[in-house]
């Protein structure tokens, strides 16, 4: 007769209960990707990328003409893509809080400083999802060795 044992489970494998607070600050924090990742997309790249006249004249002022506002705008797609897809959450936060920066500098030291608040205020979740998504960080190192 075959013997048969039971697996063996330890604690590190068993996932630990979520909270109900622990389930809200997820879908919060799901809520602000969303919310993000159409703001990046429709407000920031999508005028860039269609060549709006707004964002043509702010290129042409900073001297990066159309092909520094393809780009940017294609990072930011990018970037807003990434906050949905599970494995690239973190990374496209650190992107995109990489663009912020520089368009906060971009703003004092070009603009004036007019609008240099709105870059640091979308930083500020952007940082928050980097730091609490940062587990697929893992994830996606494996991924890209792989296929390596």
């Amino acid at each position: 007769m075959p013997e048969h044992t039971a697996p063996v489970v330890s604690a590190a494998s068993v996932p630990a209960p979520v909270s109900a607070r622990g389930r809200w600050a997820g879908l919060a924090l799901r809520t602000v990707q969303v919310v993000l990742a159409l703001f990046f997309a429709l407000a920031s790249a999508l005028p860039k990328l269609i060549a709006h006249a707004s964002a043509v004249e702010s290129f042409d002022d900073m001297g990066w003409g159309s092909a520094g506002m393809y780009i940017i705008g294609a990072l930011e797609l990018a970037g807003a893509i990434g906050l949905l897809v599970p494995v690239l959450q973190s990374a496209a936060a650190v992107g995109l809080s990489a663009l912020m920066v520089g368009a906060c500098v971009v703003q004092i030291v070009v603009f004036d400083g007019q609008y240099a608040v709105t870059p640091v205020i979308l930083l500020v979740p952007l940082v928050l999802i980097a730091r609490v998504r940062r587990e697929h960080n893992a994830e996606l190192l494996r991924l890209v060795r792989r296929q390596g």
